[in-house]
């Protein structure tokens, strides 16, 4: 400011002359007048010599995203193309998880806006164009096609799909997923969940969009889904009306409320199967069998709160439908069996299973109701109460009974099995599995009791069954007795099967399994009384079983053999499969495994050309070797299945070799 007030002019004027030395910067110089110059230097910009600090400007979320949830279910719910639902459903999890929430009759199709006045002139005088009218019942397509009534069932979806989540993959986003993308392919008919993941694994919210997305289901299965309750179950109730089977498998929050809710709104059930449920007990039984007409399957296992009282109100409400039934580890009682084999007129199979609290006057009152008349099936395992008395009984109360298996009832002796032989005119297969006081003379006694009718026999570890010095009459043989199998009865010895073979001429299946005390004494004259011809022979575990007898197998029913197994018959050898290869002309399964086998019979296999084998097994035989190979090659030709898995011989280039030129065969190594 001091150069301002203090100066003299002799600085700042010049008078005349070229101030600035170039002559294009003239222009910096304005004229005052005639006599004078005044230079004005040019403003320069100041230096900033301080750092320039850059900014990241915030993301802005798209408009649609800023939407509570409210709004973006209003716009989700006017999606009516189940394209376009599935591609909204991609754009996030908020939006899939929306858009399962929406239930069938939430969403809504827009209608054409109201015509004004102008509008409705000016389409009047609009020339008039041919209109694509369809008649009432007709189904357009989105693209505009015609579509026949059952192309339209499957874009409304009629339930043919079915899907499976096993363990991890069993979250609520996948149910969600499925619930909007099965809507437009046909609609969700079946959907089993097995576990569950156990971070985010399926609870409430995912059954709930099965439920509003998919009304077609008619099969849910629920294993081991801790999460689930009510909440989502009586969701299921309430949008799938269709439901005809449930199964709930260790699903310890669901109690009786949610299942009668299904019972109240699925009038369509005709299968339950309630297993290892804890908080389920019998009012859900009352309202399933009062509400559900159709019902013909209750599987019913170790739910502590099922008792005689809802036994007694399923059977005496739903008797006259239900026609299959298992109970399973229970805590019912007498009762129970007495109003079964009351109400039960309709019910064709029965399996009791470890049902402890049962005694003899139960299966004795239930043979005595006169109602199972229609039975064909009954299976009792591990229940203490069967006694002679009571078996006696049911035998005469199940007049059509053909099939029935005792299981571990170790109270059964053979006068309880020879009364029930006796009574039981329409019984087709006996199956005995550990009841140990049945001796050789039970046996016996149903070979000669059991009628015209029975056709199978089964015999399974059944110690009390051994040698004795019988001598029988002349007596009619069991000539309708065709399927024998006795397994692992160590009692069982050639004096057995010597009369056997005397009872039993029409045999054409024969299973004689882990019985070491039969050889070739007992085994020779059973198969030459064999008059019908053997289809089907198993003496696997008969390690006293030599050539002799199997070759003699061979010779006398070579015509009509189909499947032999002779695994661990140590002592079956080559002559056997000489035998097999001049004298078999049908066999299509043979078994040889941990028999004293050698190249040669493989290689005479391999040369009957009448052999058409289709499944062989060679494990555990270590007298083969690579010179094997060859004739397996041959013999690959028809074979679908190979099993050479411990055959030490064959070394492990042969085996590479096998799996190359074999391809269409199964081959285990």
């Amino acid at each position: 400011m001091s150069k301002v007030f203090n100066f003299t002019g002799d600085d700042a004027f010049y008078h005349g002359g070229v101030v600035y030395p170039s002559p294009k910067e003239s222009n910096l110089f304005v004229s005052l007048g005639h006599h004078m110059d005044v230079y004005f230097p040019p403003c320069k910009r100041s230096r900033i010599t301080a750092p320039f600090i850059f900014t990241e400007k915030q993301k802005k979320l798209p408009s649609i995203d800023v939407l509570p949830d409210e709004c973006l279910f209003e716009v989700l719910r006017r999606l009516s193309d189940g394209k376009e639902r599935s591609a909204c459903a991609c754009v996030s999890k908020r939006w899939l998880m929306l858009l399962s929430s929406i239930r069938g009759d939430e969403t809504l199709v827009s209608d054409p806006s109201p015509i004004s006045e102008t509008e409705e002139r000016s389409i009047e005088s609009a020339p008039v164009k041919p209109l694509d009218c369809t008649k009432k019942g007709e189904i357009v397509a989105p693209n505009g096609v015609e579509v026949d009534e059952a192309e339209a069932q499957d874009i409304k979806g009629e339930g043919h799909l079915s899907r499976c989540l096993d363990g991890k993959k069993a979250t609520d986003v996948r149910l969600a997923a499925i619930a909007v993308g099965t809507a437009s392919h046909g609609g969700l008919g079946k959907l089993s969940i097995r576990g569950s993941n156990p971070t985010r694994g399926v609870t409430d919210t995912g059954l709930k969009a099965i439920a509003r997305g998919c009304p077609s289901l008619r099969a849910l299965s629920l294993w081991n889904v801790s999460s689930v309750s009510d909440e989502g179950l009586s969701e299921i109730a309430q949008g799938c009306h269709l439901l005809e089977k449930l199964d709930l498998c260790h699903c310890p929050a669901i109690t009786d409320e949610s299942l009668m809710a299904i019972a109240k709104s699925c009038p369509n059930l005709t299968s339950l199967t309630v297993e290892s449920c804890s908080k389920i007990g019998n009012g859900s039984l009352q309202a399933v069998g009062r509400l559900c007409p159709k019902l013909k399957f209750v599987s019913l296992k170790n739910c502590p709160l099922i008792g005689d009282q809802g036994i007694a109100s399923l059977f005496s409400s739903a008797g006259h439908v239900l026609t299959k039934v298992k109970l399973h580890a229970l805590n019912i009682n007498d009762i129970s069996l007495a109003v079964i084999g009351h109400y039960g007129i309709a019910v064709t199979d029965i399996a009791l299973i470890g049902l402890q609290n049962i005694n003899e006057r139960g299966f004795w009152v239930m043979g005595n109701g006169q109602g199972l008349q229609k039975l064909r099936s009954l299976a009792i395992t591990a229940c203490h109460g069967v006694t002679d008395v009571g078996l006696e009984a049911l035998g005469k109360g199940c007049p059509n009974l053909k099939l029935f298996c005792l299981r571990k009832c170790t109270v059964l002796s053979d006068n309880g099995l020879v009364a029930f032989a006796k009574s039981s005119g329409a019984l087709e297969s006996l199956q005995l599995e550990e009841c140990h006081r049945i001796t050789q003379a039970g046996f016996f006694g149903v070979l000669l009791n059991c009628g015209s009718m029975l056709k199978a026999l089964s015999l399974v570890n059944c110690f009390g069954v051994k040698e004795l010095a019988y001598r029988f009459p002349p007596v009619l043989p069991c000539n309708s007795l065709q399927s024998l199998s006795i397994r692992n009865c160590p009692g069982v010895g050639n004096a057995t099967l010597a009369i056997v073979g005397r009872l039993c001429p029409k045999l054409t299946h024969l299973e004689l399994s882990g019985l070491l005390g039969v050889t070739d004494e007992g085994l020779f004259p059973l198969v030459q009384n064999c008059e019908a011809g053997l289809v089907k022979v198993n003496l696997s575990g008969c390690a006293n079983v030599t050539d002799r007898s199997v070759s003699a197998l061979t010779e006398l029913h070579g015509g009509s053999l189909e499947f032999l197994n002779v695994d661990g018959c140590r002592y079956v050898t080559d002559a056997t499969l000489f035998a097999i290869s001049n004298n078999c002309w049908f066999l299509s399964e043979l078994d040889i495994s941990k028999c004293g086998i050698t190249d040669s019979g493989i290689a005479s296999l391999a040369s009957a050309a009448q052999l058409n084998l289709r499944i062989l097994s060679l494990s555990g035989c270590s007298l083969l070797s690579d010179k094997s190979v060859p004739f397996l090659q041959k013999l690959g030709q028809t074979l679908m299945g190979l099993n050479i898995q411990h055959c030490n011989g064959v070394s492990r280039n042969s085996v590479d070799l096998l799996l190359e030129q074999l391809w269409r065969c199964d081959i285990l190594s």
